[in-house]
């Protein structure tokens, strides 16, 4: 009995596979079929399947499982020629297809052509699988089941059993149009169906504007294309500055240009980042020849200007030793001016106000300044910028501090750490005018701002405006958090001295000064405070010898005390 179940399997396939009558289509379809074989980034064999090609340029579609984890594919034509998978053109690991463009060298491939209509059920369908020889094998079925994948795609199921080599081979209609990618069905189904997802669907997928963050893209290793709209593949690219390596961020900017030869972003986007990665003049060149490409293509030129002027001054900032050719202040002043000749909008003046400041023309700057903050365009940038040229114009120190608070007034809430350096800078101007109780509620916003994260040199700063603002124990409990992050620091120990001394805990303060003396041996002020708390300890004789030891380094202040105290 189990001999005639096996023939009449047997019968059952050979029949499936012989008895239909060859299609007068299948010796010209099969020669768009091919194998895919994958690699890892030692070149070694990871996966190996099947695709087809759907475009004479060499688009192909394949299942998604094969390229999982690949650097590198390649594909073997019916005539056993090898040909690099170029690009990913778009994928989906839950349907298991990905499209991607094969190298061709230039040259036309056979191409399956895509039903424009789905197979109604019971329609017969045929699968062409891969083969190097000159035979006319092929699986005939038909589609018992259609279902809707999205709006214009459909998903199969099929009469056919299907092989393991036979996975991602194209689904063809009668007339020899393909309509789907064989996929295998799993557990007892496997015997007698499969399934097959729409051309259609595979056809429409394409990379997004954040396809750089997919993880479906990033766990395959080659090379990944750009979308076909110009706004998609800028945020593509935006996307990408800071996720991949430099290098593929070049090239992916030298990909936008070539698909997009008439953006005017794409060669400023690229000319940047020349201007950032560049070791020498080269690169420098470069920046210059796709800053005059962008402006011989652009509309509003006044944009591309305005972008010249930016690199050329960050540029200038970053004090290259074999500066550019003409790549000064001047000539970024000049690029600024030319945009504000052509629209005259306050980003440019700003921009013109900034590169005045670098030149030290503080007048000028301040003048740019302070139009920008007549305008809508007012922030808290710019009324920053005109408050530091005020106070290095020599300006009364209330009129910096009176554009300090415009600049905080246009703060957004929450204050984030980048904004929160402003109130930083009000809290350092407090300080010069010895407004102390204000700089410490502005070091207070700072701190909450940037979360905590400050160093010793901020609690150190902190700790003398609430000194002076009589607040003790905080002044106690900031020069201790100094001391905890910088043991070592001489200065800090004296300071928590002071702070002792003023709160009449002499004892302590005798240890501080102690600390500082044993940091540097040589420090005048530390035995002059030390002899001031050895003098309230009632230690005459020790007070004595430490305003001695201060006079013999230097400290004209001790004088006093000696003529006070020592006999």
């Amino acid at each position: 009995m189990k001999r005639n179940t096996l023939l009449l399997i047997s019968f059952c396939l050979f029949a499936q596979l012989t008895m239909a009558q060859a299609p007068k289509w299948l010796d010209k379809a099969k020669r768009a079929v091919f194998s895919v074989v994958t690699y890892d980034k030692d070149n070694n064999i990871i996966n190996s399947g099947n695709g087809f090609f759907v475009t004479e340029s060499g688009v192909a579609l394949s299942d998604y499982a094969s390229f999982k984890g690949a650097e590198r594919a390649v594909v073997i034509d019916c005539d056993g020629q090898k040909m690099e998978v170029e690009t990913i053109l778009g994928a989906n690991s839950m349907y298991d297809v990905i499209k991607f463009q094969v190298n061709t060298n230039n040259k036309k491939v056979t191409t399956l052509g895509i039903a424009s209509t789905a197979p109604a059920q019971g329609s017969d369908i045929y699968l062409l699988p891969y083969s190097t020889q000159k035979d006319k094998s092929f699986t005939a079925g038909k589609v018992t089941e259609v279902s809707s994948i999205g709006e214009q795609a459909n998903y199969y199921t099929l009469s056919l059993a299907l092989g393991d080599k036979q996975v991602s081979c194209p689904v063809l209609n009668a007339a020899g149009e393909v309509f789907g990618v064989a996929q295998k069905a799993t557990g007892k189904d496997a015997a007698t169906q499969c399934y097959a997802v729409g051309v259609k669907y595979g056809m429409s997928l394409s990379i997004s504007p954040l396809s750089v963050s997919d993880i479906t893209y990033k766990s395959i290793g080659i090379k990944k294309g750009l979308p076909t709209a110009e706004d998609e593949a800028l945020v593509n690219l935006f996307m990408a500055s800071g996720q991949v390596s430099p290098e593929e961020y070049t090239r992916l900017l030298d990909e936008f240009i070539g698909q997009f030869p008439n953006s005017v972003d794409g060669y400023i986007r690229r000319a940047t980042n020349y201007v950032y990665t560049s070791t020498d003049e080269s690169g420098i060149q470069k920046a210059a020849n796709d800053l005059s490409k962008a402006l011989s293509v652009a509309t509003k030129k006044d944009e591309v200007h305005y972008n010249a002027a930016k690199l050329i001054y960050t540029y200038q900032l970053t004090g290259p030793e074999n500066k550019y050719k003409d790549w000064t202040m001047d000539k970024a002043l000049a690029e600024i001016r030319s945009a504000l000749a052509i629209d005259p909008q306050p980003i440019y003046t700003l921009q013109e106000g900034d590169i005045l400041f670098a030149q030290q023309d503080y007048a000028g700057a301040l003048a740019a300044y302070e139009k920008v903050n007549q305008s809508n365009m007012a922030s808290s940038q710019s009324f920053f910028s005109a408050a530091k040229t005020k106070e290095l114009l020599g300006a009364d120190i209330k009129e910096v501090i009176a554009l300090m608070d415009s600049c905080i007034l246009r703060i957004p809430l929450p204050i984030s750490a980048t904004d929160g350096a402003y109130f930083l800078e009000r809290a350092n101007t407090y300080m010069q005018t010895e407004q102390y109780r204000p700089a410490m509620l502005d070091y207070d916003t700072y701190y909450r701002a940037v979360r905590g994260n400050v160093n010793d040199v901020f609690y150190y700063y902190r700790e003398q405006a609430a000194f002076h603002a009589r607040q003790f124990q905080r002044a106690l409990d900031d020069i201790n958090m100094a001391i905890k992050l910088n043991p070592e620091e001489p200065t800090y120990h004296t300071e928590l001295g002071v702070i002792n001394l003023r709160v009449g805990r002499y004892e302590e303060a005798e240890k501080s000064f102690n600390k500082t003396i044993s940091l540097v041996p040589d420090y005048a002020e530390a035995y002059r405070l030390k002899g001031v708390a050895l003098q309230q300890l009632k230690k005459i004789d020790e007070a004595c010898e430490n305003f001695k030891k201060a006079k013999e380094l230097g400290d004209t202040v001790v004088d006093s005390f000696i003529e006070k105290t020592c006999k």
